[in-house]
């Protein structure tokens, strides 16, 4: 049971992630992720679900370096990746690298391939198992590889040249060594009897977007093309033959791009995810497609669906299409029947993921998460709306959180309904008030429609806070009118609304509308930020990994070209950097502020947070700076989520509960 009271129960309670059941359907296996001994990193294991909920989940694998990825091969066994040491390899053989690793249904695990740059995604159907690789630019796969990187290693070179854009992504520099596609035939999974199915190019082949058919002979994978200084790249769709070959190009159109790429069970063709890419007047939107493998053609799916559709998953007979998309504070999971175009929503709340299908095409299971509940693996049927799927036994459920969940909503001017979760501790009352913390999501164009182990309001309840929850303008679920009432306007509706729903709360009897906080992350930050520039209603604000200087943001960032698509180049569109940057406004902030990032943070860059704390201090704001040197975006370790959370609790404390500033015991 977990104690969201102790950081260090909430901590150790285990965290699933990744789906796959066997081809005959009577196996089901996640990853359970729990805190390694010295309590440092966390340790995925994979572990067996009973499908039908009868028998308790048994663990199949232990590394001190964690198993991932699981993929079940057509006779059974399970591939899965692992840095964990091969103790068949001699002495210095073995890489610190992510490896292929295979357990037979009988027998214990064993290495089946580790490259120099170690393994990415992975795929297995037919005779044949399809991954991703780092290899540098201009080697071969395999000796000719693994001696540039010695070579470089020896000489003490750590520089990358790159001859086109990006050059990072979220925390890692890109280059020297980029991904690349194979295959291999799964009896004879080998340096030698690999062959290379994607170009050997910069930074070209999209690594999530693989796919491979059904029979093994053909693989479609995303490849980044350059459109122009400006716009940046957009995907592409090629296919090839597992064999060898050149790839062809099966789906390419101006002004989109295309992912989630699944084939029919004839492998004729592929339904895929087609991105309409945004312009400084349009939001980005997706749409399922079909593309017919015979003529490359491209039919749209349900265009009149409104919100947007991810991953989806083809039934075992071909004629129904199954997807998940955000809707009302949910991600439910859909399904689109091919014959008639009829959408049937499936599930009635939860955030859903990792959908896989039963062979006989009746039975679905996915991992269900909610705003009160971590990730369990549930099964439910492929037909019939708005079910209450069957929970299966897995570690890591909760028997309660502390306090309820309840919703919220207004009409904003426009018309506009904006609703809100509303998280309400044990307690609160007429008579004893909760203080409010207003925590605005990232993104922007997504949900608070899910569990979050980085951010959780619980662990706030757990002190006594409510915690406001709020979707506003540029939020996923409500339409594409809801996002574009947004665009280019972050600074406009999308604070309105925040304020709009902050209203309702603060009207209930059972919060205290004398005591409250805002605090946000990534966009939420920005938010945070912005309503630390437009009012003083707030005694306290936390903005973790926040844009504040949106022109120095827009360059700065890991993909420049996205974000200036909608708010402009600063150079010739100067007016919505202008309109919506809170660093032109930093003399109206007078409420303490709590800065966070995280120096590897190359999706908003650490000089954001250096550059608000700096004008926060020139302009006398009472302002303390959270930094950390080795995370990301995130803040993903165990003793620096815990420093997180510690430090926003005492800054709360001090600033909306009147208590005095302890500072935490390992800062």
């Amino acid at each position: 049971m977990t104690d969201f009271a102790s950081f260090e129960s909430y901590n150790a309670t285990p965290r699933l992630g990744s789906l796959a059941l066997s081809p005959d359907g009577t196996r089901l296996v996640t990853v359970v992720s729990t805190l390694a001994p010295d309590g440092k990193t966390w340790q995925g294991a994979l572990w067996e679900v009973d499908p039908s909920g009868e028998r308790e989940a048994v663990r199949l694998t232990r590394s001190a370096k964690g198993d991932s990825s699981p993929v079940f091969a057509p006779d059974g066994s399970l591939l899965f990746l692992s840095a964990r040491p091969d103790p068949l390899a001699k002495p210095g053989e073995s890489k610190d690298k992510k490896a292929l690793w295979r357990l037979p249904v009988h027998g214990e695990a064993a290495e089946v391939l580790r490259p120099g740059g170690g393994v990415g995604q992975l795929r297995a159907a037919g005779e044949t198992v399809l991954f991703t690789s780092s290899a540098h630019r201009f080697s071969e796969f395999g000796d000719e590889d693994d001696a540039k990187r010695k070579a470089r290693e020896d000489a003490g070179v750590t520089a990358i040249l790159h001859e086109s854009y990006p050059i990072r992504y979220w925390d890692s520099d890109l280059g020297p060594a980029y991904p690349r596609l194979f295959a291999a035939p799964l009896g004879d999974v080998s340096v030698e009897s690999v062959a290379a199915l994607s170009e050997d190019t910069e930074s070209r082949l999209s690594d999530d977007d693989i796919a491979l058919s059904p029979d093994g002979k053909w693989a479609v994978f995303g490849h980044d093309i350059d459109v122009s200084a400006a716009y940046g790249r957009r995907t592409e769709l090629r296919l090839v033959a597992t064999s060898g070959g050149a790839p062809r190009t099966i789906a390419s159109a101006d002004g989109y791009s295309f992912g989630g790429a699944a084939f029919t069970p004839d492998s004729a063709a592929v339904i895929a995810v087609r991105h309409r890419e945004s312009t400084v007047d349009l939001p980005h939107h997706r749409e399922l497609v079909r593309i017919d493998l015979t003529d490359d053609s491209v039919t749209p799916l349900a265009p009149e669906f409104q919100e947007e559709p991810d991953r989806p998953v083809v039934s075992p007979d071909g004629s129904a299409v199954f997807f998940t998309a955000s809707y009302l504070g949910h991600q439910p999971v859909w399904r689109l029947d091919l014959a008639s175009g009829e959408i049937t929503k499936l599930t009635v709340t939860g955030y859903y993921s990792d959908l896989v299908v039963s062979p006989d095409g009746k039975t679905l299971y996915a991992l269900r998460n909610s705003v009160d509940h971590p990730p369990q693996p549930v099964r439910f049927a492929a037909t019939g709306a708005d079910q209450d799927p069957e929970r299966l036994l897995a570690p890591g459920a909760l028997d309660s959180v502390p306090g309820t969940l309840t919703e919220i909503s207004t009409v904003v001017a426009d018309g506009r309904t904006v609703r809100a979760w509303l998280v309400l501790p044990e307690g609160a009352s007429a008579d004893s008030p909760a203080p409010l913390v207003l925590w605005v999501h990232g993104g922007p164009v997504m949900s608070w429609n899910g569990w979050t182990w980085r951010w959780n309001p619980w662990l706030m309840a757990a002190r006594g806070y409510a915690i406001l929850l709020p979707d506003p303008a540029l939020s996923t679920g409500y339409g594409p009118d809801f996002i574009k009432a947004g665009w280019g306007r972050w600074g406009a509706e999308p604070y309105t609304d925040l304020m709009a729903i902050t209203d309702v709360a603060v009207e209930r009897d059972d919060i205290d509308g004398s005591r409250t906080a805002a605090m946000g992350g990534s966009f939420g930050g920005y938010m945070a930020n912005w309503i630390a520039t437009q009012t003083d209603r707030f005694r306290a604000i936390v903005t973790h990994a926040s844009l504040w200087h949106l022109d120095a943001f827009s360059g700065g960032t890991d993909s420049s070209y996205f974000w200036m698509r909608e708010m402009g180049d600063p150079l010739t569109q100067p007016e919505r950097i202008l309109e919506n940057s809170p660093h032109l406004r930093v003399a109206d902030i007078k409420t303490p502020m709590l800065v966070i990032h995280g120096d590897k943070d190359y999706r908003v860059p650490i000089g954001e947070g250096h550059r608000l704390y700096f004008d926060l201090v020139r302009h006398g704001v009472t302002a303390k700076y959270l930094y950390f040197p080795t995370e990301n975006h995130w803040i993903l370790t165990p003793g620096n989520s815990r420093v997180w959370y510690e430090t926003v609790w005492a800054f709360l404390a001090e600033h909306v509960l009147d208590q005095g500033w302890e500072r935490p015991e390992l800062l």
